[in-house]
């Protein structure tokens, strides 16, 4: 496998982790309208770490979890993952 073939099976699972964030939130926010069993916390936490750009647009589109403070990391995550992907296009990485 080349390194170019490498690069870009790797940004295709990172993008895939990111929708399967998105809609782990848009699904717990569905759920929580229905007032029926919820995606655990720390599931959600878990999935915006791995997949921080899903995890903060469907907190921002569907208004979930923006008051918790936990779920305050998410856009923490969003920044560490924005300066390593910095990083790598600059050559650093």
């Amino acid at each position: 496998m080349q390194t170019s073939d490498l690069s870009r099976y790797l940004l295709l699972i990172y993008i895939i982790i990111n929708i399967i964030s998105f809609f782990l939130f848009a699904y717990d926010k569905r759920r929580a309208k229905k007032e029926a069993w919820r995606i655990k916390e720390s599931t959600l936490l878990a999935s915006a770490f791995f997949g921080p750009f899903g995890a903060y647009s469907a907190m921002k589109i569907f208004r979930h979890k923006t008051q918790k403070k936990k779920f305050y990391l998410v856009p923490t995550f969003l920044l560490i993952h924005l300066s390593l992907i910095a990083m790598i296009i600059a050559g650093y990485l």
